[in-house]
């Protein structure tokens, strides 16, 4: 009978040791084990963590008080339940547990999932392996504005539109925001044909062109009279600008080519 009890009593074990070292203050240490082993493994887990989340979000270690910062690693680490075993995830993690969790104050830096999202899209595009399909260059194309409005262009799988409310690419040390802005902060973020991954300010007008032309379904001269729509225009009333916009962003890599037609 013991022995067919062994197997749940280690699970017990385990699962009261794992509870220990991950809130000490709420959870009791198994017995038969030496508080000065347990400090040993409570250190070593809780300062990878703490120093893993530092190197990806550096902007909120530098930002944050040091005890507020070690008081949020803290509560992620004693309450959130990873879904991988996977490092490269974690930051991931902490995005989503900011994102859903419920703060003592609301009211606490209610600018910090986003500005959490923003550090951690770089980590994202620097190791994304997403691969756009078959795609037709431009490079000896006599005329890509043509071929951008009248085929589809292709957006790059490392190229992200982003909208926030808050102007996370401007808070750090020296600048946090108490209100919010009137208007959001749109960015396009992508890695770059050297693999750096680089931020900038877009208009509203070239963050909408973007999400129409994700799906990839559309030319680029449908996505243009679908916005001229919007903005109760003249079908063909965005077509000069929405070329220069489209020659734009191909000739950054944000579309890189053009399918079908």
């Amino acid at each position: 009978m013991a022995e067919a009890d062994a197997p749940g009593t280690l699970r017990e074990q385990q699962f009261a040791l794992s509870r220990h070292l991950r809130d000490p203050a709420s959870a009791a240490a198994p017995g038969g084990i030496e508080d000065r082993r347990l400090a040993i493994y409570r250190d070593l887990l809780y300062n990878n963590l703490q120093s893993l989340l530092a190197g990806n979000f550096p902007v909120i270690r530098r930002t944050l008080a040091d005890a507020d910062w070690h008081a949020l690693v803290h509560a992620f680490y004693a309450g959130h339940r990873c879904r991988t075993p996977l490092f490269t995830e974690i930051g991931r993690e902490f995005v989503r547990w900011l994102e859903t969790r419920d703060a003592p104050d609301p009211d606490q830096w209610p600018w910090l999932a986003e500005l959490a999202h923003y550090e951690w899209v770089e980590l994202a595009l620097q190791i994304s392996d997403a691969e756009a399909g078959p795609v037709d260059r431009l490079a000896d194309d006599p005329q890509p504005d043509a071929a951008l409005l009248e085929r589809i262009p292709v957006l790059s799988p490392q190229a992200w539109a982003l909208a926030y409310r808050w102007p996370v690419h401007r808070i750090g040390p020296g600048h946090v925001p108490s209100t919010e802005p009137g208007q959001p902060t749109l960015l396009l973020v992508r890695r770059d044909t050297a693999g750096e991954v680089r931020f900038a300010e877009i208009s509203p007008l070239v963050f909408r062109l973007l999400e129409r032309l994700h799906p990839g379904h559309a030319t680029g001269r449908v996505c243009l009279q679908a916005l001229a729509e919007e903005a109760g225009l003249a079908p063909d009333a965005l077509l000069d600008e929405g070329r220069a916009m489209l020659l734009r962003l191909h000739a950054e890599g944000t579309l890189p080519g053009v399918r079908g037609g």
